[in-house]
This record gives structure tokens, sequence and C-alpha cells, in this order.
């Protein structure tokens, strides 16, 4: 049987940045395929779903927060600034050149713009709401770069505000989620849980 696993995530998300490569690989084994849909979880979801912005945190939230990433850093073997020099970030121009990319390319070459974008935060300390910084990504990937142009699009900041509509009405409240068959599995250290589901 045949899956398809909605991938809800924002751009800017570390632990989104930490799943990213091994959901990929859950996907290839499986041969499960993927609907790419970046959203605005700041904005849109978390005033909705009761989720605080990373400074509004209680510091105790903040430090373990910390942890958690280092952990699961060293763990995974990706590599993790902590305090990267380009965040907190808006992720939304980042998040529409996914879509432009999934638009014009596929799913597959939007979960390669995925990864690049997650990473340059992340690993790279890029600051992914420059265009200058957008534009090289989609060169080191072999993207069309007339992606970048497109990502500017009335169809694309459409289907930015459809994807996190949609995830409000899936009740996804935090990022990275998977929703498979109506059935949400929060957070990159739930894939084992999304394994086994295409499993079945």
């Amino acid at each position: 049987m045949s899956h398809t696993v909605d991938y809800y995530f924002a751009p800017q998300s570390p632990w989104a940045y930490l799943g990213h490569q091994r959901f990929q690989q859950i996907l290839t084994k499986a041969g499960a395929s993927v609907r790419v849909m970046p959203i605005d979880l700041g904005g849109k979801v978390f005033p909705i779903s009761g989720g605080l912005p990373l400074g509004q945190r209680a510091p105790q939230r903040q430090a373990y927060r910390l942890t958690e990433l280092a952990r699961f850093s060293q763990w995974l073997g990706a590599p993790l600034n902590l305090k990267p020099t380009f965040f907190p970030v808006s992720g939304d121009d980042a998040a529409r050149l996914i879509i432009a990319v999934d638009m014009a390319v596929g799913a597959e070459a939007s979960m390669t713009i995925s990864g690049a974008v997650l990473s340059a935060v992340w690993s790279q300390q890029r600051n992914i709401a420059d265009e200058k910084t957008l534009a090289e990504l989609l060169k080191e990937n072999n993207l069309p770069a007339s992606c970048l142009e497109q990502s500017h699009s009335q169809a694309v900041q459409v289907q930015y505000e459809k994807y996190t509509q949609m995830a409000i009405d899936a009740g996804v409240f935090g990022a990275p989620s998977y929703v498979l068959g109506g059935e949400i599995f929060w957070g990159q250290d739930r894939l084992d849980f999304v394994e086994r589901a295409l499993a079945i």
C-alpha cells in the first residue's frame, strides 16, 4: 500500500532540521510520497494552539530546549549551532520559496531545498530572510533561479496560507508534524512511529 505523509514544518525550526534527513530516508525506504507543507507557525498556528514564541517561554523551558538540541545534535551526528547568528529569523520568504520549487519542479526538489534552508540556519550561519541567500541555495542545489521570483507570486502566497490553515484544521500545533492517515506525529523524535505506520 502506498502512503502519503503531510509534512508540516517551519523553515527555521531546529527540530525540523534535525529530523529532515532521517525523514527523507524513511520515506525512501517505505516507498512513500510526501506533501511538503511549510506553515506560518509563529504567526498563525501558535496563537490558536497556545504555543509561545521562543523569547516568551519560561527560562526553564528555554534552557532545557538548548540541552535537548545539543543531545539530539550529538546523537544524530547533525552539526548544529545552538545560538545561530541569524536566529530568530522570519521563515516566510523561505517557506514561499519551498512552495515555489514544489510547484515548478515537484516534491523531491522541494524536499531538497527544504533541507538546504534548514541547514543554512542551523549549521551554516546563513540568513534565510535574505534574498541573496535564497538565490544561492537554489544555485547550490541546481534548482531554477526563476523559483525565487515565482515565490513572490499570489499563487504561492495563497498556497502558503492554505497549508497553514490545513495544519490548523488537522490539529497541528508544533513543527515538525507528520500527518499520516489523519494521525499526527509531532516532533522529529516521533519518527520511529512514522516509520512503523508506513510499514503497515
